[in-house]
């Protein structure tokens, strides 16, 4: 007689069969980029987590108050013993984050640092223009 196993949850069932892509590998990290972003009076500061990208695939893109931060990541990991190739991981690809900052930015004030994996920003925010009102004739 064969015994019968109860599953609360699906993922025990399938064991995420369905719930992941196919060839992606476990240990391959996330292809996010995780941000901080605080105010001052006069500016935003951001800092973007961008490990193992170069500074050249970095692209911060500035329209109104919209800050948009995309970049390509390529990484490698390879292990070889002599000429057989034990071990190898790659992986490809782009990643992209949006933001609207509830004011507009002053593009030519502002400032850009990359450094050990993080990219921080500096946005200095456009004075306010004051509002202008039209004579009615």
């Amino acid at each position: 007689m064969s015994n019968l196993t109860r599953y609360e949850d699906l993922n025990d069932l399938f064991n995420g069969f369905f719930l992941k892509p196919v060839g992606f590998p476990k240990n391959a990290p996330a292809l996010t980029i995780k941000t901080d972003i605080s105010e001052k009076e006069d500016a935003f500061l951001v800092k973007a987590e961008l490990p193992g990208v170069k500074k050249e695939d970095i692209k911060v893109k500035i329209e109104g108050d919209t800050l948009s931060i995309s970049a390509e990541v390529k990484q490698e990991s390879e292990k070889k013993e002599g000429e057989r190739v034990l071990h190898s991981e790659r992986y490809y690809g782009s990643v992209s984050r949006s933001f609207r900052l509830g004011n507009e930015i002053d593009q030519a004030a502002s400032t850009a640092k990359y450094e050990d994996g993080v990219l921080n920003l500096e946005l200095k925010k456009l004075a306010n223009k004051p509002s202008s009102h039209l004579t009615v004739e």
